[in-house]
């Protein structure tokens, strides 16, 4: 059973119920950590970057993409465009899944929580000013930085001649995510993967959540189109710089 797109599936569905788990966490009625705060949901978007990639690898994918922004930008900066529709589909399901999940560990809550725009925000990311520009503008950069930091960081240049020491990717992957959420990540929310937005948005639109509004699919391209943009201009310069 173990195989890239199994891996790439479970990566991406760990990463999204922890990743949208600690947004419900924080903003749901009678949470223990409701109110904690974009420091606690910055940190647990990190450590769910770092588990999804661990899981990813174990089961199956030494690639560990869990983002088809990544697996877009890296098959630019290589010219292999073969792992693109397989990846890009586990990583969808693979989201969505994870987001089924959070309804269910926090089902009691849904009630408890009048506003929808709180409820569709455990999902998906939003605007803090909706500018369709500025907002797709914010994610191709934010994107654009994580692409082109994770290839520096497993470049030659930065690595031993033996490459990183095992395991130690993950957790700098996992760093530079949540950087990207402290620095960049307050105008959009910091989709930068779009398995992440869409999937569970589809999970939003589809479950039988209590008081739930709109998905917002007014909004919906911008963290899809964004981070492909970012990734793909990423790759180029990989390429140009040959990392």
């Amino acid at each position: 059973m173990i195989s890239p797109f199994f891996g790439e599936f479970m990566g991406t569905f760990v990463l999204i119920l922890l990743g949208d788990g600690v947004v419900a966490n924080v903003l749901l009625k009678r949470s223990k950590a409701e109110g904690a705060g974009w420091m606690v949901i910055t940190s647990g978007w990190c450590f769910a970057v770092m588990a999804g990639v661990f899981t990813a690898t174990a089961c199956g994918s030494a690639d560990s993409h869990i983002n088809p922004a990544v697996t877009l930008g890296f098959a630019i900066s290589s010219g292999d465009y073969h792992k693109i529709v397989p990846y890009i589909t586990a990583q969808t399901l693979g989201a969505f899944v994870g987001a089924v999940l959070v309804w269910l560990h926090f089902l009691p809550h849904w009630r408890e929580t009048t506003e929808p725009s709180i409820k569709l925000a455990v999902f998906c990311t939003a605007p803090a000013i909706r500018s369709a520009l500025a907002n797709l503008i914010s994610e191709v950069i934010g994107t654009l930085v994580l692409v082109l930091v994770v290839a520096a960081i497993f470049s030659r240049a930065v690595g031993s001649p033996n490459g990183l020491a095992k395991g130690l990717g993950p957790y700098l992957v996992a760093a530079v995510v949540w950087g990207i959420g402290l620095s960049l990540g307050g105008t959009t929310g910091y989709a930068i993967n779009p398995a992440r937005d869409l999937g569970p948005r589809i999970a939003h639109a589809l479950l039988p959540i209590a008081g739930k509004g709109s998905s917002d699919w007014r909004y919906a391209g911008i963290p899809v189109a964004g981070p492909l943009i970012g990734a793909a201009l990423a790759g180029l310069l990989i390429r140009a710089v040959h990392f």
